[in-house]
């Protein structure tokens, strides 16, 4: 099916990207990473050839693309900072579609997001849809995926919700917690993902999980699988914004931004699509809930930190 061929992971070494870059290994696919920690350490080891994204250098970003036939872009950022904005991710992503079609590369496999909008005030929903519209312009076959919360082993809202509810003897939920999400098992975005990488059909996808949950159900369910269950408390999304800020300040990182809550709260991670994901969120707690929350998963020091394995972070 892909044997000998070659096929191009961005964020091979982080989240979502190891676990595409992972299938394709098994199918003998020859793997191009592209990153921006090429001395992170990994799991893939010499399997793959690296090379750093060179968003500033097209025509080494081109060259690195060259033979490809399959790009699965997982490039992004959560949140604007000093260090990195929406901004910057939607010109760099716009470098690789052009250089990939200038490479020749024949389909682009795409991580957006549910419910993006050109229209949002959110910065995160609108950039997502304006890549969906560059790529869709750019003439390539595609592949568009809209995760809602992806969860896994590396996952950081999942795990942190487990954490908090581990360290503090209380819980706070936004609002009245009612507004729904629907997770997606990162192992069945990535099969999903390599699916649609050999299809030839220009499609978009709403990658959702089996379980429709409300966020204060989503609390309560992690806290009665791990033993921590904890009063819950309603706390409005502003007052609730600042304690995630002084929390955060103490972990030295961005625990949840402004747009964050008011995306969750405005059920923008819940559509009305069939799931495409088999695994439950439920009994993947249930499997890990010795492990899950144990330590607090860091996002800051995953983008500064470009050595150490996602998993040590």
């Amino acid at each position: 099916m892909f044997e000998s061929e070659t096929h191009a992971v961005t964020g091979a070494f982080g989240y979502t990207g190891k676990y595409i870059a992972q299938r394709l290994l098994q199918r003998g696919v020859h793997i191009h990473a592209l990153t921006n920690s090429v001395k992170r350490v990994n799991s893939l080891g010499e399997q793959v050839k690296v090379y750093p994204f060179n968003f500033d250098k097209p025509e080494l970003l081109t060259n690195s693309l060259r033979g490809v036939k399959v790009l699965y872009n997982t490039y992004w950022v959560r949140f604007n900072h000093k260090l990195f904005t929406h901004e910057d991710a939607v010109a760099n992503t716009e470098v690789l579609f052009e250089s990939a079609k200038r490479a020749g590369v024949e389909r682009l496999v795409h991580i957006s997001i549910t419910n993006p909008s050109v229209e949002s005030h959110l910065e995160y929903f609108s950039c997502k849809a304006k890549l969906e519209t560059a790529l869709k312009r750019s003439g390539m076959s595609y592949a568009i995926l809209r995760p809602a919360v992806i969860f896994g082993a590396e996952d950081i809202l999942i795990n942190n919700i487990a954490w908090m509810l581990r360290k503090f003897s209380v819980m706070g939920v936004f609002g009245d917690g009612q507004y729904r999400l629907q997770p997606i098992y990162v192992e069945d975005l990535a099969d999903l993902a390599v699916r649609e990488g050999y299809s030839r059909e220009n499609i978009t996808v709403d990658a959702i999980g089996p379980e429709t949950f409300t966020y204060r159900q989503l609390v309560e369910t992690i806290a009665e699988i791990i033993g921590k269950k904890r009063p819950i408390v309603r706390v409005g999304p502003g007052l609730g914004y600042w304690i995630a800020r002084l929390l955060g300040w103490i972990v030295g990182d961005v625990i949840l931004t402004r747009g964050e809550i008011e995306g969750l709260m405005t059920e923008l991670l819940y559509t009305e699509s069939s799931p495409v994901g088999t695994t439950c969120l439920t009994e993947w707690i249930r499997q890990n809930r010795d492990q899950i929350g144990r330590k607090y998963s860091h996002e800051l020091k995953r983008r500064t930190n470009r050595q150490t394995s996602y998993s040590d972070l």
